[in-house]
């Protein structure tokens, strides 16, 4: 099964260059960008395939000639010993990717429980998260954001953008999708007076930002009936049957038009209204996928559903959805995630194996 997915995306990827060699494909740059991306996320499949095709074909050649020359035999060996690291170099390849690793997010940032303090460390967890997307290169826009009184924020809405025609598989999505959750801090709250330690929270809630949906329309999924147009009152006001009915057969969507003048006037004009129908019904289904999303990661900005604790007296950051932990507080909050983020990336990697397996 899996030799026949490799030959499946091999094809596409040859379908994809020849695609993107034509020069009339750029003219729409949302589609030269949507396959650019599945350009580059094929191509590390087809690299390792092709290296993996080599070292075999080279073992073969190095056994061949081994019985006359031990130094070929020293090189069978070798190339022998490669093969199992690019199997399972390409099995992980294989294994289904998140669809949305490509895409741009909306970050939002809630103050949970702990009053002022919660408000100002969700103020800390947005710089952070700023001072990340400016490290990655990133485009980052606080959208809306509502202060508290010491200067913290109660809630802020960002959106993070990849770099401008950038079309890595690995886009926003595939890293910060793992901020979504409870962040828990321990730390002297500026209005602590006796110099004690509180624990508060903060709410993280990321998801991808929907892009704009392309509808195609197949015309095996259309029902097409043609009519007499009529008036008011039902006044026939032509004789032959020009007007148009179209059934979407796969949602049940009817558009009708009898308008124009001619029967391919009207049917022109009903699918390009079926079209814009279609499309805000999947632009509606996107919208409430990502809503999902979001309602999923924070049920109650609670303490006790953290996925990361972020102690300031020890300087000690913990994930502890992977058990990670590390002593350079500071240097995260400075918006140096990459070390956690790895962490998360290869527990996720292992998950997906595990899966495959």
């Amino acid at each position: 099964m899996q030799t026949t997915k490799l030959e499946e995306l091999l094809a596409e990827y040859a379908d994809l260059e020849q695609q993107l060699a034509d020069p009339s494909i750029h003219a729409d740059q949302a589609r030269a960008r949507k396959l650019g991306r599945r350009y580059a996320e094929l191509t590390p499949v087809v690299r390792c395939a092709r290296e993996l095709e080599q070292v075999r074909a080279d073992l073969a050649t190095a056994r061949e000639f081994a019985a006359e020359d031990p130094a070929f035999a020293e090189e069978a060996e070798r190339l022998e010993q490669q093969i199992p690291h690019l199997e399972e170099r390409l099995t992980e390849l294989l294994l289904p990717r998140d669809p949305h690793d490509s895409s741009d997010v909306v970050l939002e940032v809630k103050s949970g429980e702990g009053g002022e303090e919660s408000a100002l460390f969700a103020a800390d967890l947005l710089r952070m998260y700023l001072r990340y997307a400016e490290r990655k290169g990133w485009r980052a826009e606080v959208l809306d954001a509502t202060e508290s009184d010491l200067g913290g924020y109660k809630d802020a809405t960002v959106s993070i953008k990849s770099k401008s025609g950038d079309t890595s598989p690995d886009g926003v999505w595939a890293r910060m999708k793992f901020e979504g959750g409870v962040h828990r801090v321990q730390r002297v709250p500026v209005t602590e007076s006796q110099g004690r330690v509180h624990t508060s929270a903060a709410g993280v809630l990321v998801y991808p930002e929907p892009e704009e949906v392309e509808v195609e329309v197949d015309e095996k999924d259309l029902r097409i009936d043609v009519y007499r147009s009529s008036g008011p009152g039902g006044q026939s006001v032509n004789t032959t049957d020009s007007a148009v009915r179209i059934t979407h057969v796969p949602t049940g969507v009817v558009v009708s038009c009898q308008n124009e003048k001619s029967q391919l006037q009207n049917k022109l004009r009903a699918i390009q209204v079926l079209k814009a129908r279609l499309q805000a019904m999947a632009e509606e289904e996107a919208q409430r996928e990502a809503a999902e999303a979001r309602r999923s990661q924070v049920r109650t900005v609670d303490r006790s559903e953290r996925i990361r604790t972020y102690n300031f007296p020890e300087n000690r950051i913990s994930d502890h959805r992977v058990n990670y932990k590390a002593y350079n507080l500071d240097q995260v909050l400075d918006g140096d995630l990459d070390a956690v983020h790895e962490a998360l990336l290869s527990a996720d990697r292992a998950e997906r194996l595990a899966a495959g397996a």
